[in-house]
Order: C-alpha cells, then sequence, then structure tokens
C-alpha cells in the first residue's frame, strides 16, 4: 500500500479506530477476532485462558481485564486499519481519553443481555467530546437471554442517537448461526467450526421479518438524510448504494450509529463488522485538518504525507528494550534518523528507530506518514501529550485533558535501602500514566499516590513491585490535623530568666491569648491562621523585642499540646512587659514568647480540627438517596441539592479521613454512573477532641 504514488489514495484506505465498551462486554475478544480473521495472527486468543495479544501484561491475564491500551494493525481489504483495545473499567478512563485524542472512529460493543452499561455510556460521552464516529457491535448474541431489539432501544433512550439496524439475527441463544444483511439483503452464515462465513438466500421464515427490517431502516435514514429523502420521494424505495452512502454520511455526522451484531467468541459476525469499518467510519482525509498554534496563532495542518510535519505523542512506555514513545502523525512524514522538535520545550529529539506496534510486538519501519499510529525509540523527554514537530514548521497541538485523581494512598519502602529506587519508579510510573500523581505531604512526611480509583493504585503499586522488583508498603495517607484555642487565657505572665556565667537571658511578658476570631483568615468552618498585635505603651518592651515575642510565639506553634499537631486559629496579644538593662535580647524574648504561649496552651482549653472537604456528588436520581445516606454516614452534611439535565447535584461538607474508599462506595452505590469531586474547605473540631484544663 505504501508503494502507491498518490498519497489521498494511501491515506483514504488507513482507519484509525478504537475499541471502546463497558469491561466484559468483549472488546478484546472482538480484537483478537480482528487480528485472526485478518490474518495478522494464526491462532484465536481468549482472555479466559490468557492468551490474547492485547492483554500481554501479566496484571491484564491474572485479572482478565484490559488496563493499558494497546495499539495493534492488520489489513482488510486493501486497507490499513491502525487498532486501539481500550479498558472498560471507570479506573482506567484516562487511558480511554488519551486514545481517543488520536483516533479518528470507534467500534462500541454491547452485551446483547445487558445492553447499555454505565461504563459503556460514560465512554460514549468520551467519544461525543471528541467528535469520534462510531459504529455499534451488539456482542453476545449467543447468550442465554440475548435481545438484539432490547440492546438497540437501551443505545436509543441512553445514548440517544438514531440506532441504524442493519442486520436481523438469524436463530437466538445457542441456536444463533448468522445474520441476515439488510442492506444487500442476504444470509450471512457461520456453520459450526468453521471459520469461514457462508452467503445464503435469506432463510424463508425471516423473508417478511427482514422485508419490515429494511423498509424501517430505509424511512428512518431518509428522515435524516436529505439525498436518500428525495429518492425514497421518487422511488418509494432506496437503493443498496444509496443507503450505503447515506450510512457513511450519518456515521460521520454523528446523526445516527450503524448497529451490527453477532459473537465474537464463536467469531460470527466479524466479517461484517470490518466491512462496516470500511465502508462507513472515516479514513485520515475525511476528518477535519488538525488545529494548533505557533506564537499565538491558530494553524491548520492538512493530513498530507508532504506537509510540514506534526505528531502527538499520547501513551510512553518504558519496555525492558526501551523508552516507547507512541504517537499519531497528523502530517509529513519522518524517517529514522530524523530530528523532530518537542513543541512545548522546543528542545530537539532524534528518532532512533520507527516501530509498526503490535501490542508487545514490534516490526521496524523506515518511515512514517500522516495517517500513521507508530511507536518511537529514542526519544528522552517526550511524555503524553506532547507535540512533535518539524523544527523549520513548529506548530503546538492541543494535549489530551487529564482528570484530577480522586484516590490517594500512603507508598512506601519496606527496606530503608529501596527508599531511592522506589521514587526513581514512582517518576516513570508517572511518566507512562499522567493521571497518577507522586508528591510528598509536606506534614506527615509521607509519599501519596493518588490515581483514579482503588483498582487504578492496586495495579500502579502491584507493577512497581513486579517490574523493579520492590517490596513496598500501602495504606491510608495520615490525615493533617490542627489543633486550635477554644477558650483563652487573660494576663498570663511568664519571665524567661537564665543565668549561667557571664551575660545571662532576661525577659519579663504579659499576654492575653484567645482563639481567632472567625473572620480572621477563615476558611470553612473553624478559624485558622496566627493573629499577633501588641499594646504595650511607653516603650517597657522595645519594638526590636516586640518582633522577637512574634517570633517566639511563632514557634510555639509548631506543635500543640494534644497530640503534637500544627497550632492554628489563635490571636495573641501582647499587653506588657519588662526589661533588663544588661541581660534582655532578641533571644531571651524569642523564648519567653514561645514559652509563655505554650504555657497559655496548656491552661487553656484546645481542641483537634480535622480538615474537611467539600464534595460535590452527580448522580442519578434514582440514587439519590442511597447517597446522602452514605454521605451522613461519613459525617458528611449536605448543604445543598439540585437537579440539573436528569441527574442530582449533592454538594455537602465531608471530613477528609472519611473519604478514603468513597469513589469504589459511590460506583457501586449508583453502578458506575456516579462522578464526584472534592477540594479543601478547612477545618472543623474533630469529634471529642476538646480538652479543657
Amino acid at each position: 500500500m505504501r508503494n502507491d504514488l498518490n498519497p489521498t489514495r494511501v491515506l483514504n484506505a488507513v482507519r484509525n479506530l478504537g475499541i471502546l465498551a463497558h469491561v466484559d462486554a468483549g472488546k478484546t475478544t472482538v480484537t483478537e477476532r480482528i487480528l485472526y480473521l485478518t490474518g495478522t495472527t494464526h491462532k484465536r486468543g481468549e482472555v479466559h485462558d490468557g492468551t490474547t495479544i492485547t492483554d500481554f501484561d501479566p496484571q491484564e491475564r491474572d485479572r482478565g481485564i484490559t488496563i493499558f491500551a494497546a495499539a495493534v494493525s492488520c489489513d482488510w481489504d486493501g486497507h490499513r486499519i491502525n487498532l486501539i483495545d481500550t479498558p472498560g473499567h471507570v479506573d482506567f478512563a484516562d487511558e480511554v481519553e488519551r486514545s481517543l485524542r488520536v483516533l479518528d472512529g470507534a467500534i462500541a460493543v454491547f452485551d446483547a443481555v445487558a445492553g447499555v452499561e454505565p461504563q459503556s455510556e460514560s465512554v460514549w460521552r468520551q467519544a461525543d467530546r471528541h467528535g469520534v464516529p462510531r459504529i455499534a457491535f451488539v456482542n453476545k448474541l449467543d447468550r442465554a437471554g440475548a435481545d438484539l431489539d432490547a440492546a438497540v432501544e437501551s443505545i436509543r433512550q441512553r445514548l440517544h442517537p438514531a440506532p441504524l439496524v442493519v442486520q436481523l439475527p438469524i436463530g437466538t441463544e445457542d441456536g444463533f448461526t448468522g445474520v441476515v444483511d439488510l442492506l444487500r439483503m442476504r444470509a450471512l452464515v457461520w456453520a459450526d467450526g468453521s471459520d469461514v462465513v457462508e452467503e445464503q438466500p435469506v432463510p424463508d421464515d425471516l423473508r417478511d421479518e427482514a422485508h419490515r427490517r429494511r423498509r424501517r431502516l430505509e424511512e428512518t435514514v431518509a428522515e435524516l438524510h436529505p439525498v436518500a429523502l428525495d429518492e425514497f420521494c421518487a422511488e418509494h424505495t432506496l437503493s443498496a448504494d444509496t443507503l450505503a452512502s447515506a450510512l457513511r454520511d450519518l456515521t460521520r455526522t454523528g446523526d445516527g450509529v450503524v448497529v451490527l451484531c453477532g459473537s465474537a467468541y464463536r467469531n460470527r459476525g466479524i466479517e461484517p463488522l470490518l466491512d462496516a469499518v470500511v465502508a462507513y467510519l472515516p479514513s485520515p482525509v475525511d476528518v477535519p485538518a488538525v488545529r494548533g498554534t505557533h506564537a499565538g496563532v491558530e494553524q491548520e495542518r492538512d493530513a498530507d504525507p508532504q506537509a510540514p510535519f506534526a505528531a502527538l505523542a499520547f501513551k510512553v512506555n518504558a519496555t525492558a528494550t526501551g523508552r516507547l514513545t507512541y504517537v499519531r502523525v497528523y502530517s509529513g512524514t519522518i524517517r529514522k534518523g530524523d530530528v523532530v522538535m518537542d513543541a512545548g520545550t522546543r528542545r530537539g529529539e532524534r528518532i532512533g528507530r520507527i516501530l509498526r506496534v503490535q501490542a508487545d510486538r514490534h516490526a521496524e519501519l523506515d518511515r512514517a506518514v500522516a495517517g500513521d499510529i507508530v511507536a518511537l525509540v529514542g526519544l528522552k523527554t517526550a511524555r503524553a501529550g506532547t507535540t512533535l514537530c518539524a523544527p523549520t514548521a513548529p506548530l503546538l497541538l492541543e494535549p489530551p485533558s487529564v482528570a484530577e485523581p480522586v484516590v490517594s494512598v500512603a507508598v512506601e519502602a519496606r527496606r530503608s535501602t529501596d527508599t531511592e529506587r522506589l521514587a526513581s519508579a514512582l517518576v516513570r510510573l508517572v511518566e507512562e500514566d499522567p493521571s497518577l500523581v507522586v508528591r510528598t505531604d509536606p506534614e506527615t512526611g509521607q509519599t501519596v499516590l493518588s490515581g483514579m480509583g482503588e483498582l487504578h493504585l492496586e495495579v500502579a503499586v502491584e507493577k512497581v513491585r513486579q517490574t523493579h522488583g520492590l517490596e513496598v508498603g500501602v495504606g491510608r495517607p495520615r490525615v493533617a490535623y490542627r489543633e486550635t484555642m477554644v477558650r483563652g487565657v487573660s494576663g498570663l505572665v511568664y519571665r524567661h530568666v537564665k543565668q549561667d556565667g557571664g551575660a545571662g537571658q532576661f525577659a519579663h511578658v504579659v499576654l492575653d491569648v484567645a482563639p481567632l476570631a472567625a473572620d480572621v483568615d477563615g476558611v470553612g468552618g473553624a478559624a485558622t491562621g496566627f493573629a499577633f498585635r501588641s499594646t504595650v505603651v511607653g516603650g517597657r518592651v522595645p519594638q526590636e523585642f516586640v518582633r522577637a515575642v512574634e517570633a517566639g510565639c511563632r514557634d510555639a506553634l509548631a506543635e500543640g499540646p494534644l497530640g503534637g499537631h500544627p497550632v492554628t486559629g489563635v490571636s495573641v496579644t501582647l499587653t506588657d512587659g519588662a526589661t533588663h538593662s544588661k541581660d534582655s535580647s532578641e533571644m531571651a524574648f524569642r523564648a519567653a514568647g514561645r514559652f509563655g504561649l505554650r504555657e497559655a496552651m496548656r491552661v487553656g482549653a484546645m481542641a483537634v480540627l480535622e480538615p474537611v472537604a467539600e464534595v460535590t456528588v452527580s448522580v442519578p436520581a434514582d440514587a439519590v438517596g442511597g447517597v446522602i445516606g452514605d454521605l451522613a454516614a461519613r459525617r458528611g452534611r449536605v448543604s445543598e441539592s439540585v437537579a440539573r439535565a436528569g441527574a442530582v447535584v449533592v454538594t455537602a461538607t465531608v471530613p477528609l479521613a472519611e473519604l478514603f474508599g468513597y469513589a469504589t462506595r459511590l460506583r457501586s452505590r449508583t453502578q458506575g454512573r456516579g462522578t464526584f469531586t472534592a477540594r479543601p474547605a478547612g477545618y472543623v473540631p474533630a469529634p471529642g477532641a476538646v480538652a479543657t484544663r
């Protein structure tokens, strides 16, 4: 295909698509059958046997789910298909997001029994945001309870496109043997034990039903497509060619979704699915030119091998043989040894090798052109979202969005000698997966790993263990508590006197210590911060010593009397004092301020404060009661509940310590349809944490 001298014809024969679905709908099995039928593999891989090509990571095979997006390439009917098998679990939605950013089309796979499931809905909305055209494949028609019409209705009700069903199943459940192609009015049958499809006349018992469904398809298409409407009004029917052309247009505009059906596990329905990919999904020249900016000016680059080079990195993978950077080439041509520019850092990078990817296997290429999805070897600093471009024609493309992490765990090396190795492993982990965030808590000193869900973090930690051979401990992050004053002390006298030969130390201070007023640097429930002032008159305490007293008071705030937590929400007033002509100094008054405030905190009443977060939860209306009850069980205080566009948005203030595990709990209560965001909202007194003296 690369020998074709016409670049447009080459690009017209490329399809860049992803497989999207809820977990366990059969995405990976569909991918495996596509690879088998296109001759890319010679043995059918099975998820339950751990023999699939795209689920090659040990954790994927152990868990039986797709975790990492895997790219493969194959050929069908003179077309090059670059395929990305994406994860179906909600914790790995960021992998789907990065993949959709570089794809031109997608196959959405649905379970014929379950129909549209929660994560099916989520990935469909992601594809909507990126404007990615889709066709639908209703899988597992051989299962007990499979119902194509019910699955199609769930697509209509929950996803809202116009489903354009182009096939009629032959047989049900265990008796499912093939489909009727409603465009060509023919039967496609797969005999037991055979991988070859046989074309036959439509069975007599299905002929009337096939004609009814064909008529319904024509009417639906005519309502949506003006050219088809003209022919339908003139001829009272649509030809197969007109119907196919209209289906292609409706798919690419998103006004309709072509629906096919089959059973990937039994290898039934995959050939028509591949034909539909070629017929309906767009090539790189069918999608709008990619847009980017340079020097603040927006530019476009057409999918032209002769144009200046521009590509977007969407995945980085560190392997035993080197660092692979997966890119989508939008324009131009690159060859092995070329120097490209990182548009963000404006640094040059040399292309060591160019690889055609087959999951964990690779074939070396001499060049890559517009429309290709390939892996590059030799890039040192490129990350997911990096734009690579020709040094003479800079262009910065919009990177994939990265979701904010919602769950955190504390990680530490079991052996102190492995601490540096763990830090290096975590840095590499974040390079490969931008949805992971690593930070060191400045107060607790813990290394905190944050991600999209508990399974996401579990997989990340296990990868560190397996890849780097490290023993890693995982636990809850410690919550950063505070202490505050509940009842203050007036007129506390503290004398700091020290005489051990030579110049001594003398400082006399009188302090009023009180809770800080809520309107002074207050955030959320309790006032936070520290206020200091002096009302000393007559120069009894010189100004430089007043500043030393304030510094000493700030020193005392580092540890409170209840649990050694930092102290906040305190106001100190220096009302009087005295000095010695020889022994008074800034150091002495600083010590007096420190020990005087500590004494005041011991004499007064203190309380422990816990951090709280403002949590905004978006849930389906039928799950509101359970969600509010769960928030109450977590000591949350609901402040607002508003209905918006078919969902209910609940706002509550929840202690941060109670949010551990909430993401998983919310998904369980809402069948994966609930989402939440959290932001710090200050501190409130912890239950039963007031100490009075």
